[in-house]
C-alpha cells in the first residue's frame, strides 16, 4: 500500500511538474512605487508571480505575459516614477489658482516623461519645466525654459537627428519656449543638447552620411549582381568609396548683348518728323504795303499750273528735278518764295537683348566615384587555383565600369585585382553542440522526461509487480501418485505439469532454518553481526 501511494504521488507530481510553465519577464528596472502596484493588480487578477535573483524584475507565466501587460496598462501601470494629465481628474473643490496650475505644471512634466521614454534608447526620462508668472509689461517678460534628464539603456546612444526631435517636441509642448531653452543632458551628467549644436555648426548632418551609404551600398549592389554569376558565389568583394557634394548654389545672371546685327535688329517704336518753310522774297516798291503779309495760299498750289514746271512726282517717291517734297508738301521750286529751309527728324527705339538665368545646383551631386574590386582565383576541375587571364579581367573591368555609371569626365576611378583569398577559419567562432543553449535547453528536458521515466519504470518493476505476485495466491497443488506424494506439482493450463516455486512462507522458514544452524555453528560470527547493525547504540 506504501508503494502505491507512492506512485501515485510520484505521477501526481510529474503531471504538475510537466505542467508547470515557464515564467517570464512582465517588468523589469521598474520603480518601488511602481513595482507594489504592479504586485497589487497581480494579487487582484489571481496571477502568479515571482522575482527575479537580483530582484530587478517581475516574472510570471509565460501565457499571460502579454494579456497581463495589456490588462495592466488599462490601469495606467507602470506609471514610470511620475503622473500625468490623470492629476487633473479629481481636483478638490476650492483649489486655488495656484495649486491647480502646479498640478497642471506636474501633469505635463509627466506627460512628456512618457513620451521620451517611448523612445527604444531611453530607459527612463524626467522633465522639469520653468513656466514663469505671465505679466502684461513687456520688458519684465520672462521665456520659459525646460531640463530633460534621460537614462539611456547600456550601449545605447542618440544621434543628432535624435537629439533635435525631443528638443522640438519639449519646446512644441510648451508655449513660447524656444528650442535653444531646452536643455538636454544624460545620465551622466553629458550636456546633449550642447553636443548636438557642435555637431549641427561643424556641418555633420547624419542625414547627409546615411545618403552617402546608400549610394556607396547601391553601387556595389549593382556591381556583386553582375559579377556574382560569372566568378560565383564568395569569389568577390567590392567597395566604393563615393565623394557627394552638399552644397548649396543659386546663382542668377542678367546678359546684355549689342544688338546691331541687321537681320537680328529689333525696333520697339520709331517716329519720323519733316518740316519745311520758305520765307518770301522783298517785292515792289518798299513802303507800307510792301510789308504786307501774304495772301493765303490756294490748294492745290500748282494750280494754276505754272510754266516751266514739270509733273509732280509720286507720292512716296523722291521729287522730281526742279520740285520741293518736303513736309508732304510738292510744288515747283520756282512757285516757293525763296530761301527755302526744311527739317527732317527721326527717332527709332530698339530691342534690348536681355538674358536673365537663374541657376539653382541641386543638393547630393556624386562629385567622384572610386571602384575596388578583388576577384579570387578560379579553380580548374583538379580543384588547383589559377589566376584569371589578362582578357577576363578586362572584361570584368568593362563590366564594373557599366555597373558603376564610370564617367571620366567626373574622374572616377576602379581597380580590378585578382588574388587568392585565404580561408576563414571558423573552428573558433563555432559554439560547441554542448554549449549552443538550445541545444542545452533540450537535453534538459530530455532529461528531465527521462528521469521521470526511469522513476516509474523502477516502481513498475521492482515494486508493483514483485507485490502483486506476493499478493495474488498460488495456484492449486496436484500431488502426483505416480511419484507417491513427494513432488508438489501444479497443474497448468493446458494440463500439463511444472515445478511449483515455493512460497513466501516456506521462503521465510527456510530462511530461519538456516540462520538459526548458522548460529549453532558459530555464534561468534551471528554475535558480530548483530553488534555491527547496532553500531553506537550496542
Amino acid at each position: 500500500m506504501v508503494a502505491i501511494a507512492a506512485v501515485i504521488a510520484i505521477l501526481v507530481a510529474s503531471n504538475s511538474w510537466l505542467k508547470q510553465s515557464d515564467y517570464r519577464i512582465l517588468f523589469s528596472n521598474i520603480s518601488e512605487r511602481d513595482g507594489g502596484a504592479i504586485i497589487a493588480a497581480l494579487e487582484q487578477l489571481n496571477i502568479p508571480y515571482r522575482f527575479s535573483e537580483s530582484g530587478g524584475a517581475i516574472l510570471i507565466p509565460s501565457a499571460k505575459v502579454n494579456e497581463t501587460r495589456l490588462r495592466l496598462a488599462t490601469q495606467g501601470l507602470p506609471k514610470g516614477g511620475g503622473v500625468g494629465f490623470e492629476l487633473m481628474e479629481n481636483q478638490k473643490f476650492g483649489i486655488s489658482q495656484f495649486a491647480e496650475q502646479v498640478n497642471y505644471q506636474r501633469g505635463l512634466e509627466g506627460e512628456l516623461s512618457r513620451t521620451i521614454q517611448s523612445i527604444r534608447a531611453v530607459q527612463a526620462a524626467r522633465v522639469h519645466l520653468a513656466i514663469p508668472k505671465p505679466t502684461v509689461f513687456v520688458r519684465e517678460e520672462l521665456k520659459p525654459s525646460a531640463s530633460v534628464l534621460i537614462n539611456l539603456y547600456p550601449g545605447r546612444l542618440l544621434d543628432p537627428s535624435q537629439i533635435a526631435g525631443i528638443q522640438n517636441l519639449v519646446a512644441a509642448s510648451v508655449p513660447n519656449l524656444a528650442v535653444s531653452g531646452v536643455t538636454l543632458i544624460d545620465q551622466s551628467g553629458a550636456m546633449l543638447s550642447q553636443l548636438k549644436s557642435k555637431l549641427m555648426e561643424a556641418g555633420l548632418d547624419p542625414t547627409q552620411i546615411k545618403y552617402v551609404q546608400e549610394i556607396e551600398a547601391s553601387v556595389i549592389k549593382r556591381i556583386n549582381d553582375i559579377l556574382l554569376p560569372i566568378v560565383g558565389q564568395d569569389n568577390v568583394r567590392v567597395q566604393i568609396a563615393a565623394d557627394v557634394d552638399f552644397s548649396q548654389n543659386e546663382q542668377t545672371a542678367e546678359t546684355h548683348r549689342p544688338n546691331v546685327t541687321p537681320p537680328d535688329i529689333s525696333i520697339r517704336s520709331q517716329q519720323t518728323t519733316e518740316s519745311a518753310s520758305a520765307t518770301p522774297s522783298a517785292q515792289g516798291i518798299p513802303g507800307a504795303l510792301t510789308n504786307q503779309p501774304p495772301v493765303p495760299a490756294t490748294a492745290p498750289l500748282t494750280q494754276p499750273a505754272v510754266p516751266g514746271a514739270g509733273p509732280a512726282a509720286a507720292p512716296g517717291q523722291p521729287p522730281l528735278p526742279g520740285q520741293l517734297n518736303a513736309a508732304g508738301v510738292q510744288a515747283p521750286i520756282a512757285s516757293v518764295a525763296q530761301p527755302i529751309s526744311t527739317r527732317k527728324d527721326s527717332t527709332v527705339n530698339y530691342e534690348v537683348d536681355k538674358t536673365i538665368r537663374h541657376t539653382k545646383q541641386s543638393i547630393g551631386t556624386i562629385k567622384r566615384l572610386s571602384a575596388a574590386v578583388v576577384v579570387n582565383h578560379r579553380k580548374d576541375a583538379k580543384g588547383l587555383a589559377k589566376p584569371l587571364s589578362d582578357t577576363e579581367l578586362k572584361q570584368i573591368n568593362e563590366l564594373v565600369k557599366e555597373a558603376m555609371g564610370f564617367s571620366k569626365e567626373r574622374g572616377d576611378t576602379v581597380s580590378v585585382a585578382n588574388a587568392p583569398f585565404t580561408a576563414i577559419d571558423k573552428t573558433g567562432l563555432e559554439v560547441p553542440l554542448w554549449k549552443d543553449p538550445e541545444n542545452i535547453a533540450l537535453i534538459k528536458e530530455l532529461l528531465k522526461y527521462a528521469g521521470i521515466a526511469a522513476i516509474i519504470a523502477f516502481l513498475l518493476f521492482k515494486v508493483i509487480i514483485p507485490l502483486t505476485k506476493a499478493m495474488l495466491p498460488p495456484p492449486p497443488v496436484v500431488e502426483s501418485p505416480a511419484l507417491g506424494g513427494g513432488v508438489d506439482i501444479v497443474a497448468g493450463d493446458e494440463g500439463e505439469q511444472q515445478d511449483l516455486p515455493p512460497s513466501a512462507a516456506e521462503e521465510l522458514a527456510r530462511k530461519l532454518d538456516e540462520a538459526r544452524d548458522l548460529a549453532q555453528k558459530d555464534p561468534k560470527v551471528v554475535s558480530n553481526i548483530i553488534k555491527d547493525w547496532m553500531g553506537a547504540n550496542g
